[in-house]
Order: C-alpha cells, then sequence, then structure tokens
C-alpha cells in the first residue's frame, strides 16, 4: 500500500505547514489547487502552471465520466497522462455536480439518478460507481460521494448527513486502488452538533485524509468560520484537511489560520475570463477605461510571467479586441496570485510569525479592497 503519510513540520496557533507524500510527489501544505475541470486549467498549460509553481490541480468526477468517458481516460493511461501533469492531482467525487441537477436527478439512499446536462442521457452515481470512475481516473487523492445540503435547511441537512456517513462507508469498501487516498468528507450545514456529529464519524473511518464540504455555498463568512474552527478541533491533527471550493485571498488566509491545509477553486480563472485581476489588495476591473493609458502591471510586487513582462495598458487592449491572450494572461497572474500567498503564509508558519503575517494582510486587504477600479 502507498503511504500517503502526512508529516505536521510545524504549528503557529491553528495554522499548520506540513509535507503529504503522494505517488506523484510531495505537497507542501498549506497548498492551493487550481481547477482543470475538463483535465485542463482553462487557458493555461501545464508547463505555465509549473513555472507558476502549481504543484496540485483538481478535475471533476463529473465532467469527465460524461465526457471523454472514464474508461477513454483510462486506455489513455489515465488523468496524469492524459493531460501531461506529472505532479499530484485531485478529484472530487462527481456528487456537488450532480446534486446542483435541479429537476434533473432522483437521490435515494443508495445513490443518484440524474440526466446528463450534455444530452440528457440518464445515469446512475453510488459511492461504489463514485470510486470506481475515479480509480479509472488514476488522480492520487478522491473523494467520497457525499450529499451537499443548502446550510439553512435543517431537515434536509440531517437527512443528508446520513446519506453521507452511509456513502463514506460504501466508499471505502469499494475502494481496491492503494495508490489512491480517499478523503471522506464532513458535512452538516452551519448546524453545530451536525457538524460535531459529521467531524467525529468520518474522522473514525480511518481515511487518510478529510475534506471539509458545503461552505462557501451561501453562509455567512461568519459561519464558516464557525465551522472550520468547530471541525479542525475535532478532526485528527495527523492527517491532512481539505477546505472544499474556497478560493478567494481573504478566505485562504482565514482558512489556514483555522487549520486548514489544502484549497481549490475555479475564481481565479474564472475572473479572468471575466476581466478581473486578483492582488492582495482585492480586484481590478482590467476593462475600465483608467487603465488604457497605465503602463504599470497588475501588481509591481508579483513576480509571475504576466506582471513581469506586460502593462495594464496592453492587457486592457487584449480585453477590448476580444483576443485569447487575455485570459491566459490574467489567469497566470491570478493563479500565481494566490500560490504566492499560500506559500507565503507556509513560510510565516515556518518562521512562527503567521499570526502577524494573517492580521498585517487582512487588515490592509479589508481597507483597499473597496477602493479597487
Amino acid at each position: 500500500m502507498t503511504n500517503f503519510n502526512f508529516e505536521l513540520t510545524r504549528k503557529d496557533h491553528h495554522a499548520r505547514a506540513g509535507i503529504f507524500h503522494t505517488p506523484h510527489g510531495e505537497l507542501l501544505t498549506p497548498v492551493f489547487a487550481p481547477v482543470g475541470t475538463q483535465a485542463t486549467v482553462k487557458a493555461v498549460t501545464p508547463a505555465q502552471l509549473k513555472e507558476i509553481g502549481v504543484s496540485l490541480v483538481l478535475a471533476n468526477t463529473y465532467h469527465l465520466y460524461l465526457r471523454p468517458g472514464a474508461d477513454l481516460v483510462a486506455e489513455m493511461g489515465g488523468l496524469h497522462h492524459f493531460m501531461q501533469w506529472d505532479a499530484p492531482i485531485l478529484t472530487d467525487s462527481g456528487g456537488f455536480q450532480v446534486f446542483s441537477l435541479a429537476g434533473m436527478r432522483k437521490i435515494d439512499e443508495d445513490g443518484v439518478t440524474f440526466k446528463s446536462h450534455i444530452d440528457g442521457s440518464i445515469h446512475r452515481l453510488t459511492p461504489q460507481k463514485a470510486v470506481q470512475i475515479q480509480e479509472q481516473l488514476g488522480a492520487d487523492i478522491i473523494m467520497a460521494l457525499d450529499e451537499c445540503a443548502p446550510p439553512y435547511d435543517r431537515a434536509y441537512n440531517e437527512q443528508a448527513l446520513r446519506r453521507t456517513h452511509l456513502w463514506a462507508e460504501g466508499c471505502l469498501s469499494a475502494q481496491t486502488r492503494r495508490d489512491q487516498a480517499l478523503f471522506g468528507i464532513v458535512q452538516g450545514g452551519i448546524f453545530p452538533d451536525l457538524r460535531e456529529q459529521s467531524a467525529r464519524f468520518i474522522s473514525s473511518l480511518g481515511f487518510p485524509g478529510h475534506a471539509i464540504g458545503g461552505l462557501s455555498v451561501g453562509e455567512t463568512k461568519e459561519e464558516m468560520h464557525r465551522t472550520l474552527e468547530l471541525v479542525n478541533d475535532i478532526l485528527p491533527e495527523d492527517k491532512p484537511r481539505y477546505l472544499m471550493g474556497v478560493g478567494s485571498p481573504e478566505d485562504l488566509i482565514n482558512g489556514i489560520r483555522r487549520g486548514v491545509d489544502i484549497f481549490d477553486c475555479v475564481l481565479p480563472t474564472r475572473l479572468a475570463r471575466h476581466q478581473a485581476a486578483m492582488t492582495r489588495h482585492g480586484r481590478i476591473n482590467l476593462m475600465n477605461a483608467v487603465h488604457a493609458r497605465d503602463p504599470r502591471p497588475i501588481d509591481e510586487n508579483c513576480s509571475c510571467y504576466t506582471c513581469t513582462h506586460f502593462s495594464r495598458a496592453y492587457l486592457r487592449h487584449l480585453i477590448v479586441a476580444k483576443e485569447m491572450l487575455a485570459a491566459t494572461l490574467i489567469s497566470i497572474h491570478n493563479i500565481a496570485t494566490l500560490v504566492f500567498l499560500v506559500q507565503d503564509a507556509r513560510k510565516a508558519i515556518l518562521e512562527g510569525t503567521f499570526e502577524q503575517f494573517a492580521e498585517e494582510f487582512l487588515t490592509q486587504y479589508a481597507l483597499t479592497e473597496k477602493s479597487q477600479v
């Protein structure tokens, strides 16, 4: 069995620096993973991701199952070979996407039947099927099937939690590959008793890592922070903790501050396709006319390829001219902003200065974000 050992190198209050060993390399945590939904991080090549310093990418089980199909990916040598990415990959279970298909899916105790958003064909996703698909895809870290309920619906969360726990056991029983780390997922909405129940149950099953789902889906920041504090006080210290689908700069720092090790989010590339650049001081709308003759880079303190070569004026020109390069260059910068931020957070944890680093960052971010143009 492959050793998915997690070394907790240093703690600074609740913030953690560690090393998670996988078959495709070590992950230095905390770590941010850009999302490659269709086995590609939109507008960015694997070589560009490596140049930025990306060490982990996420691919989407639901989308790859429907197109091109898990059988084809397996035939092509698995995701690493198929997408030419030789570092660690994480795949989700596909559950979040399936449960987002309003009016197109039916849930029962054993799984969910759903219609493809592509052609309307009928499919069935069970815990066993979710694991089978992810084993064919071949990612280093895979997710148990769970049900993400609306954060404020108590009755729905109670029902979804029962299914999530049942399905977690089913996923563990179904796993045949031992070179993949299967993570269990904690759910429970914003309800402290349900979150505590879920964290204790999922922890008891012996997963090599744990994910925290159902956050950043409509609850307040304060509720998210309270939930993270509660859950991370229960989850074992010697295993990595993954906060699913969270990736704004302030959320990364607040998550690290509360003991999170792994993050992923579509935000950097999605914002880039809508002309928005991320910085440590807030977002910049590069479409605004004020940038038309601006010789400065997006961020004068950023060492990414975009900021060391191109001006805001050039980037705005690409946007106005509807050139594809705009999405690539802004995506490179946005991903780099988050990767560099998390790397600096790790450095601060190792030096024992994270609390000061976090306080200064969050204060400055809050002061300047609203003034960005």
